[in-house]
């Protein structure tokens, strides 16, 4: 249970760097010596909690665990508890946090070993639709309480499951009520021997097209080390997760929220059964983002 929380927590992450700059409480000098102190790495990135790697080139630069905070934290002004867990952060090559770039997270979850075998079975059209029936009410409750609306526009890339490097990658486009320009929220997430790499890259959706490129490449450049590969799973010793490469994804876009929307039976046909201990991950996805975007958190999203 603990384990499955803790992991539909990581997919849920998402981050905006221009909106919160100005809010942050300490001096533009301050920010600027921040940003000098960085030390990006290149080529090849190792990943020991995760027994993994990522290969980047010199295309992207990797920030370590210390100085992705510092630039989640202390940079773009987000809750400290947002950088816990967080093995690095990735951005395209030169680009400084202070200025109009998209940030990838990484982060890894010991989920058990998640089966892929329901991967082609999964109706994402079903769930997009399910999903969308489902925000009218929310968002009144949203509005009432004086929280802007979040519509979920679609699906600005489909989930698909590449089962040569055993990655799944979907992206989704999100409109905030009080927003001109809607938000891509990118996410690639790698299957282990023992657990799930994630990256989750967020932008705006007029940079789809770059954004699009670079999970892609996240995907295919995932590499886990010899005894941790997903190739590597043992049924007679290890954990397997409770759900497959659909339950992954209904995870990830906050589909656990079942009984709210009423839409439990319908899940239940369109992915391996889900632990019905499971509660609603879209509350850490809606808190995520309102933190990041410098909105206060929706206490109604708390609620079970």
């Amino acid at each position: 249970m603990r384990k499955m929380l803790a992991a539909g927590a990581a997919l849920a992450i998402v981050l905006s760097a221009p909106n919160v700059i100005a809010q942050q409480p300490v001096t533009q000098a301050q920010v600027q010596a921040l940003v000098r102190s960085l030390k990006p790495q290149h080529g090849k990135i190792t990943l020991p909690a995760a027994k993994a790697s990522l290969e980047l080139g010199t295309a992207y630069d990797f920030y370590g665990p210390a100085d992705a905070r510092k630039v989640l934290v202390d940079i773009w002004g987000n809750p400290p508890e947002n950088a816990v867990g967080v093995l690095g952060l990735v951005m395209q090559a030169g680009k400084s946090p202070m200025g109009d770039a998209w940030g990838a997270i990484i982060t890894f979850e010991e989920t058990g070993y998640v089966a892929d075998d329901d991967a082609a079975e999964a109706d994402y059209t079903e769930l997009m639709t399910q999903m969308q029936k489902g925000e009218a009410e929310q968002n009144e409750q949203r509005k009432a309480s004086g929280y802007p609306g979040i519509h979920l526009v679609g699906w600005a890339e489909q989930p698909g499951y590449n089962k040569l490097n055993h990655s799944v990658v979907w992206a989704r486009d999100l409109k905030f009520s009080d927003s001109q320009i809607d938000t891509l929220n990118y996410d690639v997430r790698t299957l282990g021997r023992s657990g799930v790499l994630s990256v989750n890259l967020v932008s705006t959706m007029p940079r789809l097209a770059e954004v699009q490129k670079a999970a892609h490449e996240f995907a295919s450049h995932v590499k886990f080390d010899s005894g941790a590969r997903y190739e590597d799973f043992d049924a007679n010793m290890d954990q397997k997760a409770e759900y497959g490469v659909g339950g992954l994804v209904a995870a990830g876009v906050g589909v656990a929220v079942a009984k709210k929307l009423g839409i439990l039976a319908i899940l239940l046909k369109f992915i391996k059964p889900l632990l019905f201990g499971l509660i609603a991950l879209i509350a850490v996805f809606r808190n995520r983002i309102m933190g990041l975007f410098g909105r206060k958190t929706d206490p109604l999203e708390g609620e079970e």
